[in-house]
């Protein structure tokens, strides 16, 4: 018998959640930006206020799953908790204070997740789907048809990304090259060692950054799910977003519609990155999922429940 279940997602820059009745329909969805990964490109660990900040998102999280008489949740953990060095502390408290266990998945089941989770409500392709997933620390790349084939990760993030090379408000035109060429020398590689990068019939581009990048150019002053999901971003309309992105200082991009304040200070990077990706694997377009890692887990957790 199938259950209703919740979902947490512990990622560098958001904690997110989502809660599913036992039939599969949302009962909730929410995106906190809690930037776990704050500082972990200097230090190498998570801080201990990035710490308090994220646990009480997902005591907050909780409370919310038990309002709709959820108690089969799922925690997951990404780039942040594979990097730090003080993970176990972390999810020591986590447990402490929630009851909760903190799975950290590695960079190939991330990437398998996020495939399943992002062809959710997109028409089926029958025929090799790459999936883009640009998040706060790092960025996977995964091919597949109906299930995942292959995948790599990139450690480029938005939030790691903006502490390594951008520096000045605005960016430095040479800090977003450089940080653009990185990518791209890391892309190169990749599409030596796994052909199937270079002609998938569809790209779909998944997370906060592509979601936000194709919100911005359709101006939506509030989250419309309907309008998003499915989307078609061209690359000019990226390299357009990218380029006012960029000439613009922090207090001018918060006035921007599609943009949430506490995305502004990340957004430039992470158009850097999809830039790239786009100007190195010679893409046109690329749809856009609202869905994600966390309809992936959703989906292993209804497949063992």
């Amino acid at each position: 018998m199938t259950h209703a279940i919740a979902v947490i997602d512990v990622g560098t820059n958001s904690t997110n959640l989502l809660v599913l009745d036992a039939d599969g329909n949302d009962l909730a969805r929410v995106v906190a930006s809690t930037r776990l990964g704050e500082g972990l490109h200097a230090s190498g660990t998570l801080s201990e206020a990035a710490i308090e900040r994220t646990i009480s998102v997902i005591e907050s999280h909780v409370a919310i799953a038990h309002s709709h008489n959820v108690t089969n949740i799922s925690l997951v953990g990404t780039a942040a908790c594979r990097r730090a060095a003080n993970t176990q502390h972390f999810a020591d408290l986590v447990r402490e204070r929630t009851s909760l266990t903190l799975e950290i998945l590695s960079e190939s089941d991330e990437a398998t997740l996020t495939f399943t989770g992002a062809l959710t409500g997109l028409p089926e392709v029958l025929a090799p789907n790459l999936v883009i997933d640009i998040g706060g620390g790092s960025t996977e790349y995964t091919a597949g048809v109906i299930a995942a084939e292959q995948s790599a990760s990139i450690p480029f993030g938005a939030v790691t990304s903006t502490d390594s090379h951008i520096a000045s408000d605005p960016p430095r035109p040479e800090d977003l090259t450089n940080l653009i060429g990185a990518v791209s020398d890391e892309l190169e590689e990749l599409g030596r060692t796994i052909p199937a990068f270079a002609s998938p019939a569809r790209v779909v581009g998944v997370a906060g950054t592509i979601v936000t990048i194709a919100a911005i150019e359709l101006g939506l002053t509030a989250f419309d799910d309907a309008a998003l999901h499915g989307f078609v971003l061209t690359r000019d309309a990226a390299e357009d977003v990218f380029r006012t992105m960029a000439t613009e200082t922090l207090a001018q991009r918060r006035q921007n519609p599609g943009l949430p304040s506490d995305r502004a200070d990340i957004i430039v990077a992470g158009c850097c990155i999809l830039v790239a990706t786009m100007r190195r694997l010679h893409l046109d377009e690329i749809v856009v999922s609202t869905r994600s890692l966390l309809d992936g887990v959703a989906h292993r957790a209804r497949l063992s429940s």
